[in-house]
């Protein structure tokens, strides 16, 4: 009886553990298969090439642009002054106006140049009537000499008395001009066309001989002046044609050439003063007008390579290089000498005959295989 209840008991329990394990069993065949399967599909996806463009390295030759801002000035700056000393009675002209050769700029009041042209024409004629007289005197002492009735020495020193009242006549006729030479310098007058940049005087104002009254900018052609940094004036060419245009009207343009070069660098900014000469400067660039300066550096080989082309590798700059006998890539740092309009131009870290990833590079990661666009055709 026994027995019986024994054997009666063990079989529920064989099959309660055999329901049990079955799902857990089923769960793990499952996780293993999908994970297989996403191992293989990413093994796939990793043997798939990426489409890029690339170009083959080569050297050209580089010659960056440089543009800076400069102005219009005169040539020639005329500082004028009065040649003598006064009150300043009229004054004709103001800043900005053009004049012409020989035009009356400001007058001083004449009343002192004016006394001292009437006391010089006094000396003069007295210096010239005493000549008159000592001129008589000698000619009756050279008759009377000839005629045996006066003697040598009389007619010695009326010779003497003639030459010395020439002298005076002499001195008070070049006193007299310098008088009336005086007289012309309370005229200030212009010595050039051009046209006033700076006026230093009021009517009423007493100024001194060689005071600076007036600036004038000679008509003719122009400068263009522009404040370069050391650096950029040791790149460029001894002698580079520099293209001028008007900031206002690009379509106002003209060619000049370096005129001159200042030989000390400002302290404050430390650039240099260059002025560029402009032959036949065109009207449409006026005194003071902004003007953009361009020129060319020397030339120098280098890489040009399309910004697309720039990754980041260690926070380096780099690019991708594709192997050409297994087509994958990898980084190359490279050292950038400049970034122009669309464009890396590379100092160094490529070799001619590379080939560099120039689009697509977004999608690559080391190791990854390419098949470069248009490499077929």
């Amino acid at each position: 009886m026994s027995r019986n209840a024994t054997s009666s008991v063990s079989p529920p329990s064989v099959k309660t553990s055999s329901l049990l394990s079955f799902p857990s069993a089923v769960c793990v065949c499952a996780a293993a298969l999908l994970l297989a399967s996403c191992q293989k599909q990413e093994a796939a996806a990793r043997k798939l090439p990426v489409m890029v463009r690339a170009e083959t390295v080569a050297m050209a030759d580089y010659a960056p642009r440089t543009s800076l801002t400069g102005v219009i000035a005169a040539r020639t700056l005329n500082n004028l002054s009065f040649r003598v000393g006064g009150r300043v009675a009229e004054r004709f002209v103001d800043v900005g106006q053009h004049v012409d050769q020989g035009a009356v700029l400001a007058r001083i009041d004449p009343q002192e140049q004016e006394s001292d042209l009437r006391s010089a024409q006094a000396d003069l004629d007295a210096a010239q009537a005493q000549l008159t007289q000592s001129a008589a005197a000698f000619q009756r002492q050279k008759t009377l000499l000839a005629q045996g009735f006066t003697t040598r020495r009389d007619y010695d020193a009326a010779d003497q008395a003639m030459k010395v009242a020439q002298g005076s006549v002499d001195a008070a006729q070049s006193a007299f001009a310098n008088a009336q030479q005086n007289l012309s310098f309370t005229e200030l007058k212009a010595g050039a066309p051009g046209v006033i940049t700076a006026r230093q005087v009021e009517t009423g104002q007493v100024v001194q001989a060689a005071q600076a009254v007036f600036t004038v900018a000679e008509d003719g052609d122009r400068d263009a002046v522009f404040n370069v940094q050391e650096t950029l004036v040791a790149r460029t060419p001894a002698s580079p044609a520099v293209t001028i245009t008007l900031l206002a009207d690009p379509q106002v343009r003209a060619t000049g050439k370096v005129r001159e070069i200042s030989p000390v660098v400002d302290q404050a900014s430390g650039s240099i003063r260059v002025r560029v000469g402009i032959p036949d400067t065109p009207a449409g660039m006026p005194l003071g007008a902004a003007v953009i300066g361009s020129v060319s550096a020397k030339p120098a080989k280098a890489i040009l390579l399309p910004w697309q082309a720039l990754t980041s590798s260690a926070g380096r700059p780099a690019v991708w290089i594709v192997d050409p006998a297994t087509k994958a890539v990898s980084t190359t740092p490279i050292e950038v000498l400049a970034f122009d309009s669309g464009t890396v131009v590379v100092a160094s870290g490529l070799n001619e005959g590379q080939s560099v990833v120039t689009a697509g590079g977004q999608l690559l990661s080391p190791g990854q295989t390419v098949e470069i666009s248009g490499a077929g055709q």
